[in-house]
């Protein structure tokens, strides 16, 4: 059972607990604790689904639906009224084990919203007992629509067991932008992520055929070889990707080349050269970045944001607001 945001702000540990003291009541059992089927194992279960559709005043969030501890505020357009700025928002702040993070998103014909979230994921350690902890999101972008999806870097304790799983589904004359940042440990606490798992699944489809899939797994039997191989990390702890696409506004291969030579020029003025490249594969331009440090990571996305998204969508780029806090 979905609840709306008017019906329940959030669930928190009471509800776990007074569901035992009901458990003999012959009262009928709270909804929001029903929702939560995995509350008495000490798991919890976070739903959000949102909907933005065009209007005739503009792109509006015309449904807002969440179970648990995950939701959103009012959207903010800072650009007017055609396209939603969103963020997401998770008061507990990261996983534990047995949690489960479900979040769907459906940008309707010729709708445009921006999501992005205030702050970093983090992944705590696992138990022994009930170690994985999840993540799926699910983002649908409707013909001539357009979704740009931003979420702050992900951090992944020692120990900690993650699955995440991002599938974006296009339509014809979609636009996506999006990145991921990933952080492996706390180099900076000398804790480093030298046990658990991390696998990570990301995949953007039209009409059923993979236009892009990108994946990541590191377990006991590859560690080594992935965090300080030189096919691998090369000792960096924090890796991540740049999405941009499906691209169709350069005309010819000259074009191309001198998009990419700008792309590339952001990299070289920052001099990120062993750390950061951008290159065109398929319909999509494909950035990445090797180093230790997720805001250095975020600035240059955020810079190629900045080139592509004037030709992409015929606007400026907008930074949030919540990235200058």
């Amino acid at each position: 059972m979905v609840l709306s945001l008017d019906s329940v702000d959030r669930i928190d540990s009471r509800d776990c607990s007074n569901r035992k003291n009901r458990k003999n009541d012959s009262s009928p059992v709270n909804p929001v604790s029903k929702a939560v089927k995995a509350c008495s194992h000490n798991q919890w279960l976070a739903k959000l689904q949102l909907q933005f559709e065009q209007k005739p005043r503009g792109t509006r969030l015309t449904q807002c639906r969440h179970v648990g501890p995950l939701y959103v505020q009012k959207p903010f357009y800072p650009e007017g009224n055609d396209l939603a700025h969103a963020y997401l928002l998770h008061p507990p702040g990261g996983l534990v084990s047995g949690d489960h993070l479900q979040i769907d998103i459906n940008v309707l014909a010729r709708a445009r919203a921006l999501i992005t979230t205030p702050g970093a994921a983090r992944i705590y350690r696992a138990r022994d007992t009930e170690p994985l902890q999840r993540q799926q999101v699910r983002l649908v972008v409707g013909e001539n629509a357009s979704l740009e999806w931003f979420p702050l870097e992900t951090i992944v304790y020692n120990q900690a067991h993650v699955e995440l799983d991002t599938k974006i589904h296009l339509s014809a004359g979609s636009d996506f932008m999006g990145w991921e940042v990933n952080c492996l440990g706390l180099p900076a606490s000398d804790a480093l992520f030298d046990s658990g798992s991390f696998q990570q699944r990301y995949g953007v489809f039209r009409d059923g055929r993979a236009l892009f899939i990108d994946r990541f797994s590191l377990t006991d039997r590859n560690r080594q070889a992935l965090l300080a191989g030189s096919a691998g990390m090369q000792a960096k702890t924090v890796s991540g990707f740049f999405l941009a696409g499906p691209w169709s506004y350069d005309s010819d291969d000259q074009c191309l080349q001198e998009r990419l030579q700008c792309l590339r020029q952001v990299v070289q003025d920052r001099k990120l050269n062993q750390f950061g490249a951008i290159s065109k594969t398929g319909e999509f331009y494909v950035g990445r970045y090797l180093g230790h440090s997720a805001e250095q990571a975020r600035a240059l996305f955020a810079a190629w944001w900045e080139i592509l998204r004037p030709v992409s969508l015929k606007r400026k780029a907008c930074p949030p607001r919540i990235w200058s806090t």
